[in-house]
């Protein structure tokens, strides 16, 4: 331990600050200023629409008919197009999602693809050969006509149709106009994609999942203008808000659910059904409206005519729906905020028992945590559908995955993945349904915040579910990779490597970063409810979510945002040194008390040590009369003289540097690098030698006159047998190896003794069925 000066340490903390951090250029913690886009009366500095905001709208009426013997759609639309904005409109745009399947269009041509000569799969092949477009896929749009039925002119450019005007749509005017589409449904298992159909062969019928499925209107606002970038797959949907009544016309033995309401009960369900669905009203679980049982006999019967189920949707950015022969549907209402919502879901029988159990009430749950976090939900209905699509979201339903084995059981994984993907997809009536980002430009605005207040929905659900996906430490991997191999969150959705990541896992795990290291749980909460109360039912940017997340907290996070969010640098803080002072008052007694103790740890010599053994009585020891004076002078005694000029010289000290000179008080000085780059708190714990320990918490900004090295004083009243960062892996650190001090040895590598197989995900709930089945048998 190095002795530090009374005088020294009065003033080194300040002089050390100075020489340690020159400044050197570090523009991290400078403000984003330019690189935001300039405030106006639309967007305001503050985050929050300004006073001149405007979005347009779109409303549609819709009649379309399934095809269950060729899987195709047949419709007509008529839009109703409510121009807000200050601009005169002499064309408008469309969006043509189901062209991303079509025959040598922009998505598939754009697709990277490779062969090797050890060969690789027929899928793969036979994609790459184009053989499994064995129909034509994408829109054949028959018909646009004004709402007289005059033509209208209109040009299909790949993944987006412009509809010429005969006069400009001026600021305040509506037009209606008509479109005529049909195309074959494509098969969801194969293609993988976001709607389409999935055959049981064991049976003969279909589930349809089905979206994108009409011309939508684009999104024409004040940041992009018309916002008609082509969809190329990944990049997914942006939409005006409007009114939808879609009229639905099935086999009459299907069930149908879809975006809204209901209209029409009485004509397509049965008096029992419409009776159930009342009993569900006040019921605190799921009631089946159809039964498994039900369900099974229409798996068996042959449609004998249609049935035409209507919806109605208000304020809604999309409609989807979903029927099949197959669906059992249970349906409970809940208490959401004071109002009643519809939690639902529909699934075939293979998705027994998991289902039946866990679906409507995982629906339930998320409307009441989500609504807590952000708005409350407005919506009358929330639906979750099993089928073929894995998981994809759309205004008050979601196509959901996770299916049990046939004989009924399921693997922990499998169970999880169901709680999980409702819980995400109904979330995302949220973000981005009522908080309504442009999602083909920024993925991370609804995946992102969704994932956030995923794992935050899941911990309520249970407490011991595994939500690494929100943590920090469960984006570490990902930050290790090389730089060259990631993108900023900050990227056009398209262009994205690494998307699970990227737009997902990243923006969620800085997230919590904010909530419970930077701002705390308290501030975050407050302002992130606050950003989704302003721009519910608007068309937020990233810029409006950055600017009123510090608005609503009064935390400066420009540094954050850059370093997160337009950065690739990983975070990694190393531990280089820890240096050990106490006090020396520069007392007389002290003073001297300390060189008596240096001289004598400097006689014990090993000769001298052994003296003492071998030299069994010295000259001076035998002749006392050898002695004088000097063999009894303590020329370490403190003289009269010096106590009195250490009095004259503390003199001026306060009672409380008074007290602090005779304190037993230890000062540690910590030096810790950034070794990734990217600035974080520090946090470190420090372990006391009698076991107990304590945290301390500086802020980020401690890095913003030198990014590359910090040292900090850290006084204590015990001492730290060791120090830790980032203890409770709260800042992604890429390597804790060098987050300890004293370094902690690494582990040996070890060895396995025997080479097993691959296992196969664990199912203990089937294996327990076979075994009770096995001693069954056994006592037959």
């Amino acid at each position: 331990m190095k002795k530090l000066s009374l005088f020294a340490l009065l003033i080194g903390q300040c002089a050390t600050l100075f020489a340690q951090n020159p400044y050197n250029g570090n523009s991290r913690f400078e403000q984003l200023g330019n690189s935001l886009p300039t405030p106006n009366t639309y967007r305001t500095a503050s985050g929050a629409p300004g006073k001149d905001y405007w979005q347009n709208r779109a409303d549609y009426d819709i009649k379309a008919e399934l095809d269950d013997q060729k899987q195709r759609i047949i419709g007509s639309e008529v839009i109703t197009y409510k121009n807000f904005s200050p601009d005169d409109l002499r064309y408008l745009w469309l969006q043509l999602d189901q062209n991303n399947f079509k025959k040598g269009g922009i998505a598939q041509t754009t697709q990277t693809s490779s062969l090797n000569d050890k060969g690789t799969s027929f899928a793969r092949l036979s994609a790459s050969a184009g053989v499994l477009n064995n129909k034509d896929y994408g829109y054949n749009i028959s018909a646009v006509k004004d709402i007289k039925g005059a033509p209208l002119k209109f040009t299909i450019n790949e993944t987006m149709m412009r509809v010429d005007l005969p006069t400009p749509l001026k600021p305040g005017q509506t037009i209606s106009f008509q479109v005529e589409w049909d195309f074959n449904i494509t098969d969801a298992v194969a293609t993988r994609a976001r709607s389409g159909y999935e055959y049981f062969a064991k049976d003969g019928n279909y589930i349809y999942e089905i979206a994108q499925w009409f011309p939508r209107m684009c999104v024409y606002d004040d940041v992009n203008g018309w916002q008609h970038k082509q969809f190329l797959g990944q990049g997914e949907f942006t939409l005006p808000f409007g009114d939808y009544k879609v009229a639905l016309t099935m086999p009459n033995d299907f069930v149908v659910m879809g975006t809204g309401e209901l209209q029409n009960a009485a004509q397509v369900l049965s008096a029992e059904q419409q009776k159930r669905l009342e009993k569900a009203k006040g019921a605190n679980r799921p009631v089946l409206i159809v039964t498994q049982a039900e369900a099974e006999a229409a798996e068996k019967s042959k449609p004998s005519g249609k049935k035409t189920w209507v919806f109605k949707a208000d304020n809604v950015r999309d409609f989807a729906f979903a029927g099949s022969r197959k669906f059992v549907w249970d349906a409970m209402q809940v208490d959401v905020e004071g109002k009643k919502v519809w939690a639902m879901s529909a699934y075939p029988k293979e998705a027994n028992p998991l289902w039946g159990q866990y679906s409507t009430m995982l629906v339930a749950h998320t409307l009441r945590s989500y609504s807590k976090r952000t708005i409350s939900y407005p919506y009358p209905t929330a639906q979750s559908i099993h089928g073929p699509v894995g998981g994809m979201e759309y205004p008050m339903i979601c196509f959901n995955g996770a299916r049990p084995e046939a004989d009924g059981t399921y693997s922990e994984g499998t169970k999880n993945f169901l709680i999980g993907v409702v819980i995400h997809e109904v979330g995302h009536n949220f973000f981005p349904m009522i908080v309504n980002s442009d999602e083909r430009q920024w993925s991370w605005m609804d995946e992102g915040l969704n994932t956030f207040c995923e794992q935050l929905a899941e911990k309520e659900w249970d407490r011991d579910f595994d939500t690494s996906s929100g943590e920090p430490q469960g984006i570490v991997t990902y930050m290790r990779t090389d730089k060259t191999q990631q993108v900023p969150i900050m990227s056009s959705s398209d262009n994205i490597m690494g998307f699970g990541p990227n737009a997902y896992t990243k923006p969620a795990a800085g997230l919590t970063i904010l909530r419970e290291t930077i701002m705390g749980r308290e501030l975050f909460d407050a302002a992130f409810k606050e950003y989704s109360r302003r721009w519910a039912f608007k068309h937020p940017t990233p810029q409006d979510f950055f600017r009123t997340m510090e608005d609503a907290s009064g935390v400066d996070l420009d540094w954050f945002w850059r370093g997160w969010f337009y950065g690739v640098e990983p975070s990694d803080q190393s531990l280089e040194t820890v240096e050990w002072f106490g006090i020396d008052n520069q007392s007389p007694e002290q003073k001297n008390a300390k060189a008596k103790a240096d001289a004598e740890a400097k006689r014990q010599t090993m000769s001298n040590i052994r003296n003492k053994k071998d030299i069994t009585q010295t000259v001076v020891e035998a002749n006392p009369d050898m002695r004088d004076f000097y063999n009894s002078y303590d020329r370490y005694a403190t003289s009269e003289a010096d106590k009195k000029r250490f009095e004259q010289a503390t003199a001026g000290l306060s009672d409380e540097e008074k007290q602090l000179t005779t304190s037993n008080k230890n000062f540690y000085v910590i030096n810790v690098k950034n070794v990734g780059g990217l600035p974080m708190p520090i946090i470190i714990k420090m372990v006391y030698e009698d076991g107990t320990d304590e945290v301390v918490r500086i802020p980020a900004e401690v890095w913003r006159l030198n990014d590359k090295e910090v040292k900090k004083v850290i006084p204590t009243d015990k001492k730290v047998a060791k120090w830790v960062l980032d203890p409770f892996y709260e800042i992604a650190d890429i390597d804790t190896n060098n987050n300890a001090f004293p370094r902690e040895p690494e582990q040996p590598t070890r060895f396995q003794v025997f080479k097993g197989q691959r296992q196969s995900m664990p199912n203990p709930m089937q294996q327990q069925k076979q075994a009770a089945g096995a001693v069954q048998g056994a006592k037959k």
